[in-house]
């Protein structure tokens, strides 16, 4: 195996030299025809995406913070209300909730999935009392036990919003596309997303003919008709460029879907090969100390957005530094729990130990490259590098 093998986290113009054929004509024409906002690949785009997903409606907006800060307005959640939201996530999560004036309520994940832990929500739920909603984050490309919250949400009479940047494409333990359970689903179209664009870009699902309307209100400054404003929105459309760049593809995204399953499986296989256990299993329960992402059964699917390693925290930057020097791009998500930020310290729900998983997760966790277009060397270059070095800072014989 040469050691000269480059492995980056994500090879975006890896995936662009086999669409640019056909995405640079649907960009001319979108240049030539000047229509930058809205429009028709617009709209074209929400109709394909709401019956990939299989929803009612689907309306595109700027970002995928956007797509939050939009459902939060059109569920009427306002300043000192609740939501009950994971703490070991992207910052958009609680951050779009907080830009509201919005209390996020931080609860702790289930260390086998990542996603947030449903007997956690009962209990952190019990304390609340301006609840309004909780919004389970499906993280890393995995769903939520959205059975769970669903019933959790019946119960606490509260909608379930589904932050799904992370996620288009997957399916629940049912095999339905999550996006489409919630009251809403939030999407981003974030460059080093599974379906990315080239630039930011959003998109938010519901089933829900008066939330549809109103998002699609509330993206427009809040204009309907235009310059007559019966609400307060912002400025959140999505740019026809990006539509057009999304519709390409769109087309290509089953497959991409199944190059990275393939690769994750793959990862599993040599992993498990050489010692190593799945999340499953606690690191201290012994053996090579590595874990990887606990696998699903179908009809339920994993997207693998990010394919995340589990390492003891004590070697876990050295082990990131000995990937880099050998030309592996990794990277943490995340180190700070959101519960922990400086900017969240007025909750007071920053307390070294509150959220322990949330904080062991942000501490031991490493994401791999996964992206569909990675070779048979590049990945074994992976496997062998990282397994060599976890096996020689561990008292595991080889």
């Amino acid at each position: 195996m040469s050691q000269n093998v480059n492995v980056p986290l994500l090879d975006l113009k890896a995936q662009y030299a086999t669409i640019r054929g056909q995405v640079e004509p649907v960009m001319r024409k979108v240049v030539e025809d000047q229509w930058f906002i809205m429009g028709p690949e617009v709209s074209n785009l929400e109709k394909e995406i709401a019956e990939y997903i299989g929803v009612k409606h689907a309306i595109g907006c700027a970002s995928g913070s956007d797509a939050i800060l939009l459902a939060a307005m059109a569920l009427d959640i306002r300043p000192g209300d609740e939501v009950i939201c994971p703490s070991y996530t992207f910052f958009a999560t609680g951050g779009s909730l907080a830009r509201l004036g919005i209390v996020p309520v931080y609860a702790d994940i289930d260390p086998v999935t990542y996603n947030m832990d449903p007997q956690h929500v009962h209990e952190v739920a019990r304390g609340c009392k301006r609840l309004k909603a909780i919004m389970p984050v499906h993280l890393f490309g995995q769903s939520v036990d959205m059975d769970a919250f669903l019933t959790i949400g019946d119960a606490l009479g509260v909608p379930v919003i589904e932050d799904a940047a992370q996620a288009i494409g997957t399916r629940d333990r049912h095999g339905v596309m999550v996006g489409s359970r919630g009251a809403i689903g939030c999407f981003s179209f974030f460059p080093s997303k599974n379906l990315g664009g080239f630039g930011d870009g959003g998109i938010i699902t519901t089933n829900d003919d008066a939330l549809a309307a109103k998002m699609s209100i509330l993206r427009v400054h809040g204009g309907q008709p235009k310059y007559y404003h019966s609400v307060i929105g912002l400025n959140s459309r999505l740019d026809a460029l990006q539509a057009a760049v999304l519709r390409v593809k769109l087309r290509h995204l089953e497959a991409w879907h199944k190059g990275r399953h393939d690769n994750a499986t793959y990862y599993d296989q040599q992993f498990a090969r050489a010692g190593a256990k799945t999340s499953a299993v606690p690191l201290r329960e012994g053996g090579l100390p590595l874990r990887t992402p606990a696998p699903v059964k179908a009809p339920e699917r994993h997207v693998y957005n990010q394919y995340v390693v589990r390492v003891p925290a004590e070697i876990r930057d050295e082990t990131r530094e000995h990937l880099r020097v050998k030309g592996i791009g990794t990277e943490i998500y995340y180190p700070v729990p959101l519960h922990m930020q400086e900017c969240f310290a007025y909750l007071k729900q920053n307390k070294p130990g509150s959220l322990p998983e949330s904080e062991s997760a942000a501490a031991e966790t490493i994401a791999l490259p996964i992206y569909p277009e990675l070779t048979g060397e590049q990945k074994e270059h992976v496997v062998n590098t990282l397994v060599a070095f976890v096996r020689e800072r561990s008292t595991v014989p080889a």
